[in-house]
């Protein structure tokens, strides 16, 4: 998370001098957050009107929501991704991709479902997570996969284990074969610069009740409901 406040189409690939690989591949790594997926459908009812997936890169989350939604939107201020999105999903899947500022241009609401993967990071946090309650109608869940900066103990001991985990992976999934990029990680990134204690803090503060945990592959999770 950055406190710059410029869309997220705007920031480019990380590449402080010094970076170690366990970094880079933090920043890249967006086969990773399918891995969340599921786990981000089980905090979601089985059926619900209106989503919106905020930072929606490739689509495969807002595909995986019309399954249950009525309506999905889709936002990513990358025009070529968002549109790379659209490519593959059929008009009947009820899902609509756009691009806008995850700040300053999020379609109206309200939405029974607000989700955000790895994306937060990108944005101010705080101003983020205020726009994301107010699109929620009441009753509705947000649910986010962030990044956070590894700074505790506990933080860097979930790092080290991910690292195999992370190779075993992907091995697993290709076959040891090699496999060409994802299309979900042809956008631009950055690493997150923010620890989770303070993001939980700032969290709680805007979104009281947010429940907040650290996970593997650096990631964290907030699940919050609006009443």
């Amino acid at each position: 998370m950055h406190r710059t406040g410029r869309p997220l189409h705007r920031i480019r690939p990380w590449t402080k001098g010094g970076d170690t690989a366990r970094e880079a591949l933090r920043a890249r790594a967006s086969p990773l957050n399918a891995h969340y997926h599921r786990w981000i459908l089980r905090q979601l009812p089985r059926r619900f009107d209106r989503a919106l997936d905020v930072g929606s890169g490739a689509g495969d989350l807002a595909r995986l929501l019309a399954g249950r939604a009525e309506q999905v939107v889709g936002v990513d201020a990358d025009p070529a991704i968002t549109e790379r999105a659209r490519q593959p999903t059929p008009p009947a899947a009820r899902v609509v991709f756009t691009v806008a500022d995850a700040t300053t241009g999020l379609p109206a609401g309200p939405y029974d479902v607000v989700t955000c993967v790895a994306t937060v990071h990108h944005l101010p946090f705080a101003e983020a997570l205020a726009e994301f309650r107010r699109r929620l109608a009441p009753g509705g869940a947000l649910v986010i996969v962030g990044l956070s900066r590894a700074d505790t103990p506990v933080d860097h001991l979930l790092g080290l284990a991910a690292v195999p985990l992370n190779a075993l992976t992907g091995y697993l999934k290709n076959r040891g074969r090699p496999a060409p990029r994802p299309v979900a990680m042809t956008a631009p990134t950055r690493a997150a610069e923010t620890t989770f204690h303070r993001i939980a803090t700032e969290a709680r503060t805007v979104l009281p009740g947010a429940r907040l945990r650290r996970r593997l592959f650096w990631r964290y999770t907030l699940v919050w409901r609006n009443g």
